[in-house]
């Protein structure tokens, strides 16, 4: 079923069953640090919940929003008619062939909220979109990074978020493709609970050096609230909170 969800300030999007955005996506708009006139990409883009969110504040200047699966895109399409929206291009390519689709070394910042889930690990569920979704069935974090490098320009940002324990391996996967971490942050429930969620900035082409490790993000409050972070942060898409 399709239906329009609020992200505030008159900004709707189009979601589906399988195509729909979590606390995660608005965790990672929120970290994403781009600016008004800054040329950005969104690598698996789903219905496009993360552009739509920064037009809410006219940023940034245009946003290439990408993904392999027609019915994510649709949906993004039926968004940009309904709220007119001119800054944000849809582009329907695989991300280990976006050579050709858009200019190389153009962009000051790349995004990508990728699945989470290596292939084979866990119950992969059967419906291939679905699965996409959770399981690198379609990319894996190596071809991220590589397709980050490619469309960044010098000093050129990229922002993805994962699970804790795979920092291990996209510390390694970024420096490789000379992506190096600048900033970190953690995720966490509450208190007494281990990190759900890690955000990371790179810079493309950045001497190896200093990495930025902010203070944990609580999603609840001591009373099992939402935080007053997570107020603020909600705030970004919830009607009512601006």
């Amino acid at each position: 079923m399709i239906k329009l969800e609020p992200l505030g300030n008159s900004v709707y999007v189009y979601v589906s069953d399988t195509y729909h955005f979590t606390t995660d996506t608005i965790l990672l708009a929120d970290f994403a640090s781009v600016r008004k006139n800054d040329r950005v990409c969104d690598l698996g883009t789903g219905c496009g919940t993360i552009p739509l969110l920064w037009t809410r504040y006219g940023i940034p200047k245009e946003v290439i929003a990408v993904d392999i699966q027609k019915d994510a895109l649709d949906l993004l399409h039926k968004s940009i008619e309904y709220n007119s929206i001119s800054n944000i291009q849809p582009l329907l390519t695989d991300i280990k062939d976006i050579k050709g689709k858009v200019e190389l070394a153009s962009f000051d910042a790349v995004v990508c909220n990728p699945p989470y889930k290596l292939k084979g690990s866990g119950i992969e569920n059967p419906d291939d979109s679905k699965a996409a979704i959770n399981h690198e069935t379609l990319c894996n974090l190596d071809d991220i990074c590589y397709a980050a490098s490619r469309l960044l320009k010098f000093s050129g940002k990229f922002f993805m978020c994962q699970r804790p324990e795979r920092l291990s391996d996209i510390l390694e996967t970024m420096r490789s493709h000379r992506l190096e971490p600048k900033r970190l942050r953690f995720v966490q429930q509450r208190k007494d609970k281990s990190p759900k969620l890690v955000l990371i900035e790179s810079r493309f082409g950045s001497n190896k050096g200093f990495l930025q490790v902010e203070p944990v993000l609580f999603i609840e409050d001591e009373n099992g609230d939402f935080s007053s972070e997570m107020k603020n942060i909600y705030g970004f898409y919830k009607e009512g909170y601006n």
